[in-house]
Parts: C-alpha cells; structure tokens; sequence
C-alpha cells in the first residue's frame, strides 16, 4: 500500500496557512493531559493540521461506554490503553509525527514528572477536580507553557452553545464553578490568564440513573453523566483550533 508524503497530505494546510504557519505546527511542542471525549478529538485535529510533536497522557483503557465519543473508541480497541491506541490513530495519518503515549494519570505527586516547562502548549481535558486545578495552577504559575482547559460537556445536546472564553469569564458552567470554589477555599488562584472551552447550554438531566444503566447494560464502568460525541468533538476540536489560530498569527495570546 502507497504512503502519502508529507506534502500531499498537509497540502489544504499550508494552502491556508502558507509555510511559516506550517513551519511553526511542525515545531510546536504539545502534551495534552486526557486522551477521552474532549481530549481524542483535540489530539486529532492538532495531528490533521501539521503539529509533529505531541504527548498524550492517560491511565484509562478503552472500555464499551466510550464507543459513542471517543475518538479511537471502537469494538476493536476494547481493552487497550487509551493513549495506545489514540498513538496507532495518530501515526495511521501522520506516520512521521512524534507521538509519545504516557500510560499514567496526572496528579499533584506526579506532576514533575512531565517536565511541563518542555512545552509551548498545555492542553487541560482532566476530569477529576483536584488534579485538574492542580495542573491549572502549576502550568500559570510558569512562564511557559501557555494553557488551555476544557470544562464541562456533558449533559448538553446543542452544539451552537459551545465558546470559548477567558477561565473568569466563564459563565453557567458546573465544573468551572467548582474550580474557582477549590481555589476560593485554598486562597490559591492561577497566576496568568488562560481560556477555556465550555458550553453556555443550561446542563440537562440524566433520563436514567446510574444504578439502572449498571442492571442495563452490565458495564463494570458507567459514566456519572450521559454525554454525546457532536459535543465533546466540538470542544476538543475548539481547542485544538486555538492552538491553530495562535500558531498562525491570527489572535493573541490574551482576550
């Protein structure tokens, strides 16, 4: 089977964004921390537009109730670490591009093993509050990288709700309002600015509760809130724009 060179495959890209743009995606160097509904599609799309330097990290595998968002989700990767298998995707488009795959979660303990002052771009799609504004803080506190969070996109069905906005300007958002208690209550706040993706949809209900999915459908794993792939795919892939955006000269690094 023929292998598409690298100029075939980014020739839409640099038609848009011209060599220097392309240039400054082959030399960005991002990690993205959670590979799951936010995260897999971000990872594609920086992958799609030219970024060559990416790390993904996740402890997760892939399990039967991450079919209906994530990414690299399919029957075939049942079982697989996540970041393994998003790995094998990305090299399918990009066998040239430098994809390292950390199987382990973020947490404040093993935080500085990441080297985050490596990297222009840190890309926040944790869910678990506590090590989410851990890493919110350790990355503002630096000088570099510059950082992006997802907050909530679950429990929303309307894929025009969907922004993007500085972290206090966020509005109706549950996790975001949880973020800014945690650091309320610690006297802790980030030291630099940075956006965030979230949805200004009011967050609807579950129709069924977490016990009768359980007797359902027979999964050791459920998820707490129902989500839907147009959604999480539109954050991951607002995020991975921004990047795009910056890259190419086209915003600056402050709204």
């Amino acid at each position: 089977m023929s292998t598409a060179t690298q100029q075939e495959i980014f020739n839409r890209s640099t038609l848009l964004l011209g060599k220097d743009g392309m240039q400054a995606l082959r030399e960005v160097r991002i990690i993205i921390f959670g590979v799951g509904g936010v995260g897999s599609w971000c990872a594609e799309g920086l992958i799609r537009a030219g970024v060559s330097h990416l790390t993904i990290v996740d402890s997760d595998k892939v399990c039967p109730t991450n079919i209906n968002r994530q990414l690299m989700a399919t029957q075939h990767t049942i079982g697989q670490a996540k970041v393994d298998a998003m790995k094998q995707r990305l090299l399918e488009i990009n066998p040239e591009a430098e994809i390292h795959a950390i199987d382990a979660m973020y947490t404040e303990e093993s935080a500085s093993t990441f080297h985050l002052e490596q990297y222009d771009y840190v890309i926040d799609c944790i869910d678990s509050l506590r090590d989410k504004c851990d890493l919110i803080l350790r990355t503002t506190s630096m000088s570099r990288p510059t950082l992006l969070s997802s907050m909530g996109a679950a429990l929303r069905i309307d894929p025009t709700r969907v922004r993007m906005a500085e972290f206090r300007k966020v509005e109706g958002d549950a996790l975001a309002r949880a973020v800014r208690n945690r650091f309320k209550k610690a006297k802790t706040f980030p030291q630099r600015k940075f956006l965030c993706v979230y949805s200004e949809e009011p967050a609807m209900q579950n129709q069924l509760s977490e016990d009768t999915l359980q007797e359902e459908l027979k999964f050791n794993k459920v998820q707490t809130n129902g989500s839907l792939c147009h959604i999480t795919a539109i954050f991951g892939m607002m995020l991975a724009g921004e990047v795009v955006k910056r890259l190419a000269g086209s915003v600056s690094e402050e709204r």
